[in-house]
């Protein structure tokens, strides 16, 4: 029986930065420059660290951008909850309606609202950019 090798579970060797890199790519790099460098002119060790580092920090900034915008995501998707039973005021392309929020559901991470209007029809997919006001 073939035993499979156990994959990494974390997310930072399988995670690409804005050149198109992952952690590993770039680590592959520095050990080919050490690997290639002139014997007589070897790479200062600080140049080398300080390398290492900035890798290190772009790597650690690009997680922490990831972060703050699942955070944003949460925070609307809970500010967007918050609206069920209340009352709002939409705008349409015809015009300005008053109902009360029915239903929340999200649709490719946007929110889209089911608003039961004061004549007793719902108007569906209505956009958080769409109200007006909220009492």
């Amino acid at each position: 029986m073939a035993i499979s090798p156990v994959s990494s579970s974390t997310s930072v060797n399988k995670q690409i930065d804005s050149l198109g890199l992952d952690m590993q790519s770039l680590l592959q790099i520095i050990l080919t420059q050490l690997t290639y460098q002139d014997p007589l002119k070897p790479v200062d060790n600080f140049e080398f660290v300080s390398q290492l580092a900035q890798f290190t920090s772009l790597e650690q900034a690009r997680q922490m951008t990831d972060k703050i915008d699942n955070l944003l995501s949460v925070q609307s998707a809970t500010q967007t909850v918050s609206l069920l039973g209340r009352n709002v005021d939409v705008q349409t392309d015809t015009a300005l309606l008053t109902g009360v929020v029915k239903s929340v559901s999200f649709a490719n991470s946007q929110p889209q609202l089911t608003i039961e209007t004061e004549s007793g029809s719902f108007l569906t997919n209505a956009n958080i950019s769409q109200i007006v006001s909220v009492r």
